[in-house]
């Protein structure tokens, strides 16, 4: 492959990026649509065809397991050859690789298991339970995002200071007892993963000159989506003689929420000097008016890299602006603007509905069903999350590890065979009292239980030795096909009479389909069998989600769940203030910036044609709120705009701060104030009531002032003026 050929269909700036001329190190600041993705792979393929570096000799880290493979299918493709040895993958695949290959130094035993989310609660809930931690004041939700939340900011509790806040000082105990769990049944979570690599080359120098003198190039996609361990784990494995290479948008920075630092790529120029910054602006999806809108919009965040997005490919439509007076209403408009969309030859999956909170689908749904139209609903519960997935793959792991103690719970009594809670309790303090796993201390407990639940426990274990020594030979598609047959799982999703569709039963086979396509990768020293391969990617894919049907289907999502996808079509629904942007960021400058990222986000997802809307009133989590328009739209300049509105709406022309709100409602008949009416206060401005309480002179009445927030007033001294 020669020069030509690698830079040939790049612009000129993708083409810098890709060659790089005199830097040592780089920020590839790469908008929305603008090729970042042929950006990094042909960089990897100059790298490889014209600098005569090795692939074993690059890192390449990308954010979800889908941009993993495509990454691996187009670098295959260009260099025609297969690579399957590269180090490509999300963090956490590349750190549970790491783990892999060096279990021994991570004081790990070399068939740990990763825990997921749900069987990391469960573990929490029964710590608190057994040491009598009320879960009403610590709920262990809450605990849990605690604990993942300092592993992210690479503490462990020695490292916490609680000072007088009882739940911190509660939840690092849990996190003590949570440790001391983990290290002796071998447990690891997704957390636990990132700061165990990082902890495993920061105290191992000899490993970590290795690894610096292997990885010539380090190259880093989203790079602001990474957290404080992340960002350490690369500045760790930079050694000044190797090079950095950073993807990232800090206008596409939308998950501050779950630990993303956007400082992280303003931190590159100081940490990683010196760095060279090439800027992608040419956009190859969205129209001239969708990034010009976009463009107007981000400008209103102060703390930017700065780009500004452009097109060649012409001004396009202008973006429909909908004001209804309810959610039902909006409902009926997007819907129904969707079905006149497919009566012109639209395909139903070319069309997708974006929203902040998932409690907005209802009505989408509900008008969906009334227009009889496909649609699905986007990052719905995963494949490999399904309850009859994990019980299949349950016995897979006990299967392969006898001390899968997780496994070993889930299992025991499915498909149902008379172990009881009781049983199962005698089993855990037998194991922890004399150091072994359930399994082990089953078998020893048996001739201490009475006859029935003796009969039981000792027939599952028999059942596990007999499918672990059958399947001795068998390939891993025939060991999953095996193992569903002989545990009676397939039986019992067969009688299931709750599953009317048959899609439990049609999911575990689906698992045998995924068994056979699994292609077993081995670690650098061999130390991972096929079968942990297989279950060590069903933990750590959080991407999968089976054979999905998305083929003519509307799509419904929230917008972080559509950050690197595209639709001809996007709704882009409930822009209220409260809605969109948050109610909780509206006293947090940084986080009113990030739901305008998210905004930003939703709106660059189309391609021809962008539409936004809001409802005055919205019936939302149980009670009815009327709103102001989101102050987003007031930041999108009308020339872009295309205002349509319903009839007895709103009298918004374009949403700007003095507009008044509102209009419809008015006082009643015995000159009452009523909930809705738009009133002035000579001090705080305009306002929509939301509440009363009391009555005569010391009656009070809840006001949301468009520009002083919501305030309580005494009604006899308030001075409002209805507007």
């Amino acid at each position: 492959m020669n020069l030509s050929e690698i830079i040939n269909g790049l612009n000129d700036k993708q083409g810098q990026a890709v060659i790089l001329k005199d830097a040592k190190n780089a920020l590839i600041l790469a908008g929305a649509g603008s090729g970042k993705t042929r950006v990094l792979t042909r960089r990897i393929a100059y790298l490889v065809t014209q600098k005569d570096v090795h692939i074993d000799s690059i890192l390449a880290v990308t954010f979800t397991n889908k941009a993993a493979f495509e990454m691996r299918e187009r670098l295959s493709e260009l260099l025609r050859r297969p690579i399957r040895s590269m180090w490509v993958g999300t963090f956490h695949g590349l750190a549970h690789r790491l783990l892999r290959a060096h279990a021994a130094e991570a004081n790990l035993d070399a068939k740990f298991q990763i825990l997921d989310a749900q069987d990391q609660a469960r573990i929490i809930k029964r710590l608190m339970k057994a040491n009598q931690i009320d879960e009403s004041k610590y709920p262990p939700r809450k605990v849990q995002w605690f604990i993942n939340g300092q592993k992210d900011e690479g503490r462990r509790p020695a490292d916490i200071d609680p000072g007088y806040n009882y739940f911190i000082k509660q939840s690092v105990r849990v996190f003590e007892l949570y440790e001391q769990h983990c290290k002796a049944n071998d447990l690891i979570d997704f957390a636990e993963l990132l700061l165990r690599s990082y902890e495993l080359l920061k105290n191992n120098s000899e490993l970590l000159s290795h690894y610096q003198r292997r990885f010539e190039h380090i190259l880093v996609d989203e790079f602001q989506d990474t957290n404080t361990v992340q960002y350490k784990w690369i500045r760790l494995l930079w050694s000044k003689e190797n090079q950095v290479f950073c993807v990232g948008d800090d206008d596409q920075s939308i998950y501050g929420w779950r630990g993303a630092k956007i400082e992280n790529l303003h931190k590159l120029e100081v940490d990683f000097a010196p760095l060279k910054t090439i800027r992608l602006e040419q956009n190859y999806r969205s129209t001239g008016n969708i990034l010009n809108a976009s463009n107007a919009l981000i400008a209103n965040n102060t703390k930017r890299l700065g780009k500004s997005l452009w097109t060649d490919s012409g001004a396009g439509e202008l973006i429909d602006i909908f004001e209804s007076r309810t959610e039902t209403d909006e409902a009926d408009f997007v819907v129904s603007s969707i079905q006149k969309y497919i009566n012109d030859g639209v395909f139903p999956d070319e069309c997708a509905i974006l929203y902040r909170s998932n409690a907005q689908s209802r009505a989408f749904e509900e008008c969906f069903i009334k227009y009889n139209i496909p649609y699905i609903i986007y990052g719905g519960l995963r494949f490999f999350e399904r309850a009859e997935i994990k019980d299949a793959l349950g016995y897979l792991r006990l299967m392969e590890n006898p001390a899968d103690n997780v496994a070993f719970e889930r299992i025991v009594n499915f498909p149902t065979r008379g172990i009881g809670n009781a049983t199962v309790a005698i089993i855990r303090t037998f194991a922890d009292e004399n150091h072994t796993n359930l399994l082990q201390a089953a078998s020893q407990i048996l001739p201490t239980l009475p006859t029935r639940a003796a009969n039981s426990l000792g027939g599952f274990i028999q059942l596990i030795e007999k499918m672990t020594n059958d399947s001795k030979h068998f390939t891993l598609s025939e060991k999953v096909a095996y193992l569903l047959e002989a545990s009676g799982l397939i039986e019992h999703y067969e009688n299931d009479k709750t599953d009317k569709t048959g899609g439990k039963k049609a999911n575990l086979e689906e698992l045998i389909a995924a068994a056979e396509q699994y292609n077993h990768e081995p670690d650098d020293n061999n130390k991972i069998s096929e079968t942990l391969g297989f279950i060590s990617l069903a933990s750590l894919d959080s991407a999968a989600d089976g054979k999905a049907q998305i083929n003519q289907n509307v799509q419904l999502m929230t917008i972080h769940a559509a950050k690197g996808l595209e639709f001809p079509y996007v709704f882009l629904v409930g822009m209220e203030e409260d809605l969109f942007p948050s109610r909780q960021s509206k006293d947090e400058p940084h986080l009113l910036d990030e739901e305008r990222r998210l905004c930003y986000v939703g709106m660059t997802r189309a391609m021809q044609k962008l539409s936004l809307s809001f409802a005055i009133k919205r019936f939302l989590h149980g009670q009815s709120l009327y709103s102001y328009p989101s102050r987003f739209l007031g930041e999108i300049p009308s020339e872009f705009t295309n205002s349509i509105k319903q009839k007895f709406g709103a009298t918004q022309k374009n949403y700007q701060e003095d507009d008044i709100f509102n209009q419809d409602f008015e006082p009643d008949e015995q000159g009452q104030l009523a909930i809705g009416a738009m009133v002035k206060h000579p001090k705080f401005g305009f306002g929509s009531v939301l509440n009363f309480e009391g009555t005569g002179e010391s009656a009070r009445v809840q006001i949301k002032f468009k520009k002083a927030g919501t305030k309580w007033l005494i009604s006899a001294y308030a001075n409002l003026e209805f507007v």
